[in-house]
């Protein structure tokens, strides 16, 4: 199959992932993929969000002040630069995080092997 075939399929899974995502959970991808970085790494900043993600910092901005806005993560200053702003996960982004773990949206078979591969789902 050409690669720009496979591509194409793998976008549209990641599309109806995403949509599912939202309808179960009411967050999107880049969203819930940015809870995922802050549950591994405790405390990021914005830039360090946004480059965990390959996302710019206009993205990555928008991103986290949605997730901050629904209660997702809090904000803190630095302790060295007061300017800096670093992000953490709330209990609420706990608890959906562990949610979506305990219960996955709809996963589309084409991504089965990449999500699923400790389980065989």
């Amino acid at each position: 199959m050409n690669p720009l075939c496979k591509i194409r399929d793998l976008q549209r899974a990641i599309h109806q992932f995403e949509t599912c995502l939202q309808q179960q959970y009411g967050i999107g991808l880049n969203e819930a993929m940015a809870l995922c970085c802050l549950a591994q790494k405790e405390c990021l900043a914005s830039g360090q969000t946004g480059q965990l993600l390959g996302l710019t910092p206009s993205n990555t901005s928008k991103v986290i002040a949605s997730i901050e806005r629904k209660g997702y993560v809090s904000r803190g200053v630095g302790n060295q630069d007061k300017r800096q702003m670093y992000f953490t996960l709330t209990d609420k982004g706990q608890e959906l995080l562990a949610a979506i773990e305990k219960c996955p949206p709809c996963i589309p078979e084409i991504l089965r092997p990449y999500i699923c591969e400790e389980n065989n789902e």
